[in-house]
């Protein structure tokens, strides 16, 4: 089948899978997640992207949307493993320090878009409207004007989001991002939670690429996002893990399964989310998020050769009668035989061709023994990025 598409992650935090778990979600990025990442070097990033990287391959993702700081380092672990990546860096920005913010996403267009024969792409990666003003906002669109290049952002994740921004500048997150014109670029929009009805039509019109990451949704209380409404309002959706921190694995399998039961267990319709589109949100949308529809997410002529291998010979796929269900509803992560990549052999049954496991495992406990053996000072909750 055509590879999985993880269409929004943060691989580094695979440094802090397990760190920081059930507690609230502004509790969680500010006194836990932003203090940690202030510590973190270009090694820290390097080995945590290889680390999900890994773990991505493993479980049939060839390809993936990042957006972290210290992007590069990503890069560099995505060349090495031979995955296809699509590489933000996270911007945060006012007028003190825009103009470094988008020279630094310049320099990692010039290095890296459409590097490793075209296997790593750029976008700009502006964080979310309430870690970006206004100005910064339009700077970064104007941006993809000059570069040609789409936009990854975060939005309505959280109520708190939302009502802050009806308060402050009396539109939703949507609405707000569509009036600074962010919406005028191909657009990567993570999360989409909580949506107000002007939102599906703004959505639909601009066809923004909503990302739905229901994991990592739920496990921080920030509730389940509208798929079925998404989908009626013809909005493109794909599937994310979003990072390890928040979810704790990268597991699109999971992702797929969640994603159907939830649409059909919040609107009380079996019928919501049938396994055919929840499997296209994993393939084929995935592709559209990343920019990428005309290269993967289908196999036929012309596309390039991204395609994994299920070991169909396990019990919980027996008997035989639906495979679109099967990979929906039954199959584990573990099911994965084989992973190709742009026609390279990646893992051939379930052994890495790229990457050295026991390695990788020996560099993040050095790093993680290093970087949360210490105490954290919870007052460092500037956003790194």
């Amino acid at each position: 089948m055509p590879g999985l598409v993880n269409a929004h992650t943060h691989s580094a935090m695979s440094l802090l899978r397990n760190y920081a778990d059930d507690i609230p979600f502004w509790e969680w990025l500010t006194e836990k997640v932003w203090p940690v990442e202030n510590q973190m070097g270009a090694s820290e990033v390097y080995w945590g992207s290889m680390l999900s990287i890994a773990e991505m391959i493993r479980s049939g993702v060839t390809a993936f949307a990042d957006m972290y700081f210290l992007s590069e380092e990503t890069a560099k672990a995505a060349a090495q493993s031979g995955i296809r990546a699509s590489i933000a860096k996270g911007l945060v920005g006012s007028s003190e320090n825009d103009a470094e913010r988008l020279s630094d996403t310049r320099m990692l267009v010039k290095n890296w878009h459409q590097a490793e024969n075209g296997l790593i792409t750029v976008m700009a990666g502006p964080h979310a409207p309430y870690t970006c003003d206004d100005a910064f906002l339009r700077k970064v669109a104007n941006l993809c004007d000059d570069l040609q290049i789409p936009v990854h952002i975060h939005l309505s994740e959280s109520v708190k989001e939302v009502e802050e921004s009806l308060s402050k500048h009396g539109r939703t997150p949507i609405q707000h991002m569509d009036d600074l014109g962010i919406f005028r670029h191909h657009t990567l929009a993570a999360h989409c939670v909580h949506l107000h009805p002007a939102d599906f039509e703004i959505l639909n019109e601009k066809q923004v690429n909503v990302v739905h990451n229901p994991a990592s949704n739920l496990k921080l209380g920030n509730g389940i996002a509208p798929l079925s409404q998404l989908l009626a309002a013809g909005v493109p959706v794909s599937l994310g893990t979003d990072g390890s921190s928040s979810n704790n694995n990268l597991n699109l399998f999971e992702e797929m399964n969640l994603a159907a039961l939830l649409a059909k267990g919040s609107t009380s319709e079996p019928t919501a989310a049938p396994a055919w589109t929840v499997l296209k949100m994993a393939t084929t949308q995935g592709a559209q998020a990343l920019n990428l529809q005309q290269k993967i997410g289908d196999l036929k002529p012309g596309m390039k050769a991204d395609m994994i291998l299920i070991d169909l010979n396990k019990p919980h796929l027996y008997p035989r009668l639906n495979l679109e269900a099967s990979m929906v509803y039954s199959a584990q992560a573990s099911d994965v035989d084989t992973v190709i990549i742009n026609g390279k052999i990646i893992m051939e049954k379930k052994e890495m061709k790229t990457l050295d496991l026991e390695r990788i495992y020996f560099e993040i406990n050095q790093i993680t023994e290093s970087l949360l053996g210490k105490p954290i000072d919870p007052s460092q909750t500037n956003a790194p990025l």
